[in-house]
């Protein structure tokens, strides 16, 4: 069973999601079908269909991150520090084609999102620029083609 890097923040947010579909969103669909089923016959009850449907979506996302959860291995990024891009990291790039300069933290898959500048582990550019330095230039093979960046800076909060 392989490990799943994950920050203190991203774990606390997906145990936040489990409690509230076992709390709120399981305890909803119980409701609505003890409703749907005070309504007659079953076979031809589309609300009581679409109540099951409902639940049955709700427990398979519960036993995902209930899976997901015994994997995580939880990695507290304010504790770390160092010169080399790691799990955790904020590192500042700059397109050495055309000038761009970005700026992407490196976390666990389970909380990646672009629009807020986090980045999987597993992605291409991150990939390429674990382990390297201030300074480095690293070639990211991106499904658009091979991209050059240089590390500008990398800190850890």
């Amino acid at each position: 069973m392989d490990r799943i890097p994950i920050t203190k923040e991203g774990y606390e947010k997906i145990k936040a999601e489990l409690e509230r579909l076992k709390k709120v969103e399981r305890k909803e669909a119980i409701k609505a079908i003890e409703e749907a089923r005070g309504h007659g016959d079953l076979s031809e009850n589309a609300e009581y269909d679409a109540a099951k449907e409902r639940q049955g979506m709700i427990e398979a996302k519960i036993a995902e991150l209930e899976s997901k959860m015994a994997r995580f291995e939880v990695i507290d990024t304010s504790k770390l520090k160092g010169n080399k891009v790691v799990f955790g990291a904020t590192v500042k790039i700059e397109n050495l084609d055309t000038g761009e300069i970005k700026t992407y933290k490196i976390v666990g898959p389970d909380e990646a999102d672009i629009s807020k500048g986090h980045i999987s582990i597993l992605s291409p550019i991150a990939r390429a620029m674990v382990g390297k330095k201030v300074g480095d230039e690293v070639i990211v093979n991106a499904p658009g083609g091979e991209m050059e960046y240089e590390i500008l800076e990398i800190t850890f909060d």
